[in-house]
């Protein structure tokens, strides 16, 4: 389990108002918990034995503070973001339609997608409010955290 992994599970922890998350593997043993009062702390790993082939992310990597969707560009469109990284699905199954397509409307709680991460599927929402412009990722290709998803007008 690498810190990508970890900061995927922080913020799952956050979105999901989830308080405690343990996980043991062969190699490795991992226990979050969030403070209840939702201050700074945040996620802070109790106990934590990294694998030998754990690495340091690169200067200037990713941060768990980012916001979700960047102020608007010269076009006056918003991206909206992946707040995780894992494999980006349009449909809750293959057989549904999609979330949105070009042209939907959207508001801060319109779910837009799915990402799964570690086996997990979290509906991802819009977080804006406008018209799609642009679907930016294909259906099932992996994504990062902060990696834009859509493009929407805002009203």
């Amino acid at each position: 389990m690498d810190l990508k992994d970890i900061k995927a599970i922080i913020d799952l922890m956050k979105k999901n108002s989830i308080t405690e998350f343990e996980l043991e593997r062969q190699d490795s043993k991992i226990r979050l918990k969030r403070g209840l009062n939702g201050g700074s702390g945040g996620a802070q790993p109790e106990d934590y034995n990294p694998p030998s082939y754990a690495s340091l992310p690169p200067a200037g990597a990713a941060s768990g503070n980012q916001p979700q969707s960047a102020p608007p560009v010269a076009t006056g469109e918003i991206d909206v973001k992946s707040p995780m990284i894992g494999t980006f699905y349009r449909a809750p199954s293959p057989e549904a339609t999609n979330y949105i397509e070009v042209g939907s409307t959207v508001n801060a709680e319109s779910v837009v997608c799915i990402i799964e991460a570690m086996k997990v599927m979290n509906e991802i929402k819009s977080e804006v409010s406008g018209v799609v412009t642009q679907v930016l990722v294909e259906n099932g290709k992996p994504v990062e955290f902060g990696q834009p998803l859509f493009k929407v007008r805002p009203h």
